[in-house]
């Protein structure tokens, strides 16, 4: 399997590492398996004949060209937690010869992935539209906004559709390694995640923060702050919506466009939050913890603290 891996100027240096260090150690366990094992034959390409890190490293690749042989492209993500200047590189002329580079290769039909902000770059080339397709979590609302074509879903932590694979939040690039191993070997991956020691990390919803989310917009941003006062009490979707001055049909809309889901849910994900940092820090009963989020029945919060976290109440206090 020919794998030809993008770096530029600003590339994630951990992201770059982790998919080069994922398959490599894919080619060096292979032989323990007892079926054929693939192996990955791994080229780096550039815009330049040398580029720099995001942490200053230099990095020579081969021209981007050798990527017209490859069987998968993959783009890591580019360095930085500042969405205004990711936005400026993915769409600037910097990163114009990579967004060719991945339109061109999707138009070819070759497999495409991309983990983290790296998933920008495939939405600004185009490659994305009218697919399903994962980001960091926290960028959601920004990657939302700007491609509105994409049916984005951030609570997954890989997603594949029509030959593109897309992966979450910075060491994401983990998980995208290990899935592009995975639909050549199952077993081979499996392997490489007990020597690496990975957890299976099937969705990114454990580390979302809800409130970093609503602070993209002033209406979702008030709704959560309203919810989280009242968060032990029945709450009313129109009379929140009366309380913060908005109407329901703009809140509606509002929490739909900036976090992708509808403002029930949202009073759901911030009581699983709630309720989750109960579990881990006191020893109130789930009975009592229910109470104090909002639910009369524990069964309900049991149900869907393991709907949303993956987890049972016993492992939950299990992380104290």
């Amino acid at each position: 399997m020919r794998v030809a891996v993008v770096v530029y100027d600003g590339v994630f240096d951990s992201g770059l590492a982790a998919v080069l260090d994922v398959l490599d150690n894919a080619n060096a366990l292979g032989g323990q398996i007892h079926e054929s094992a693939p192996t990955w034959n791994v080229t780096l390409v550039g815009p330049e004949p040398q580029v720099r890190t995001g942490n200053g490293l230099l990095v020579a690749p081969e021209p981007l060209d050798h990527a017209r042989t490859a069987d998968i492209l993959v783009v890591p993500a580019f360095a930085g937690s500042d969405p205004a200047a990711l936005l400026d590189h993915v769409g600037g002329d910097t990163s114009r010869a990579v967004r060719d580079l991945v339109a061109e290769t999707r138009a070819r039909g070759t497999t495409i992935a991309s983990a983290c902000a790296g998933t920008f770059l495939l939405a600004e080339a185009g490659v994305l539209d009218g697919l399903r397709a994962t980001t960091t979590w926290w960028l959601s609302p920004v990657f939302r906004n700007r491609y509105p074509k994409v049916q984005l879903d951030h609570s997954q932590m890989v997603i594949s559709s029509e030959g593109v694979t897309t992966a979450g939040a910075a060491f994401g690039h983990v998980d995208l390694a290990l899935a592009i191993i995975r639909t050549s070997s199952p077993a081979l991956a499996d392997l490489v995640a007990r020597y690496l020691v990975v957890d299976e990390r099937p969705s990114q919803a454990a580390y979302i923060i809800p409130s970093a989310l609503a602070q993209s917009d002033p209406t979702v941003a008030a709704f959560e702050v309203w919810t989280r006062e009242h968060l032990a009490e029945p709450i009313s979707i129109p009379e929140v919506a009366k309380a913060i001055g908005v109407s329901e049909r703009t809140l509606q809309r509002s929490v739909q466009r900036t976090i992708g889901t509808s403002p029930i849910r949202f009073v759901q994900d911030l009581r699983i939050e709630r309720s989750s940092h109960l579990l881990r820090t006191t020893d109130l009963s789930l009975e009592t913890i229910a109470r104090k989020v909002g639910y009369e029945h524990p069964n309900t919060l049991r149900v869907l603290l393991r709907e949303r976290t993956g987890k049972t109440t016993s492992a939950l206090r299990g992380n104290r």
